[in-house]
């Protein structure tokens, strides 16, 4: 008898992200064997196996993801191990820290670290815990030499994520939530974007997995929570079950667009500077809307405004130096950068 169709569920996504890990690890490893149908010499040096990570809170979701990895990478000769970050955020959470770390070696994971963070203030407490989480992970990463690490967000998590993008007005680019594959060189792999954290429940509880139900998930204090619990079950009422599905299949769509966007941009961006590398105005008016906001967009960030705190309006105002002049100053955006337009050129820099 097979497993339970929770368990294969998981299962099943993290074998598929899993080979895809392998493939990108192995395919710059010997290009003249991939392509010239030669065997293999044994006589040569074989890459170490990868080393997977997956993050694991002790909630639900990441619990499934790692006993997922434990069961999967074995059986394809990738090394699994886990990292926990303590926030330190509540009362005793060196100690949860300490058990969750405990229950991933439980798994058969190694190596397996608790890593304890501050969390700053900058964006709010959840952007903050975020930034301070995903630092973690990343030195924690550089520190085993992992090639990916292993994230369990789910459908879920996806729709709460276009939910708030769709609030915050900041385009599609925001509407196209997590992606699947993010973080430098691909290091982050989502693979429950497409499964519900119900399944994901069900699969600890029928393996007998203990989960820790973080309160910060049910505290109205945080907007994701609220989202989850009033936000989300009001827009199913009035409109339906399957929400959740259709804002996902939201996100993906919009992802798509966002990067035929992106690329156009990225190709167009050459043909509006002058030989002194500064952009035209002109030039720029004539692009589509969407076009010439991701050039303005990219421009301010080379010039030093952080991306997570440049907004659409930051944006459109610099726009507005293109598309209404009137002979306004300059534009001050985050990171001390200004934008200013100057004998039909546009000048972002420091200020």
């Amino acid at each position: 008898m097979g497993p339970h169709p929770a368990v294969a569920a998981i299962r099943l996504a993290v074998r598929r992200v899993l080979h895809d890990i392998l493939n990108d690890h192995t395919s710059g490893a010997r290009p003249d064997e991939r392509t010239s149908g030669a065997h293999p010499d044994p006589t040569a040096e074989r890459l170490p196996s990868p080393l997977v990570l997956v993050a694991c809170s002790g909630g639900a979701d990441s619990m499934a993801l790692a006993s997922a990895l434990a069961f999967e990478a074995p059986r394809l000769g990738i090394r699994a191990g886990g990292v926990t970050v303590d926030h330190g955020l509540q009362p005793g959470s060196d100690l949860r820290a300490d058990e969750v770390a405990l229950r991933l070696r439980g798994l058969g994971l190694d190596p397996v670290e608790s890593v304890a963070v501050t969390v700053g203030r900058d964006g709010g407490p959840e952007a903050a815990a975020r930034d301070a989480r995903y630092a973690a992970l990343d030195a924690a990463a550089e520190r085993h030499g992992a090639v990916a690490i292993l994230l369990g967000h789910t459908r879920d998590d996806q729709a709460e994520t276009v939910l708030l993008g769709l609030a915050r007005g900041s385009g599609i680019r925001s509407l196209s939530g997590m992606a699947a594959v993010s973080g430098a060189g691909g290091r982050y792999r989502r693979p429950f974007l497409h499964l519900d954290r119900q399944t994901a429940r069900k699969a600890c509880m029928v393996q007998s997995l203990p989960v820790w139900d973080d309160p910060h998930n049910a505290d109205p204090a945080y907007t994701r929570s609220r989202l989850r619990h009033e936000g989300l079950p009001a827009l199913e009422k009035a409109l339906g079950k399957g929400v959740v599905e259709a804002l996902a299949r939201t996100a993906q769509l919009s992802r798509d667009d966002a990067d035929a966007l992106d690329a156009w941009a990225s190709q167009a961006e050459a043909s509006v500077r002058d030989a002194a590398g500064l952009l035209e105005c002109a030039k720029l008016y004539a692009l589509p809307p969407a076009v010439r906001r991701r050039i303005l967009r990219r421009a301010a960030i080379k010039a030093g405004a952080p991306a997570g705190s440049l907004f659409a309006r930051h944006i459109e105002e610099v726009d507005r130096l293109i598309t209404g002049w009137r002979g306004q100053g300059a534009i001050n955006l985050p990171g001390r950068v200004v934008a200013q337009r100057q004998g039909g050129r546009l000048v972002i820099r420091q200020g």
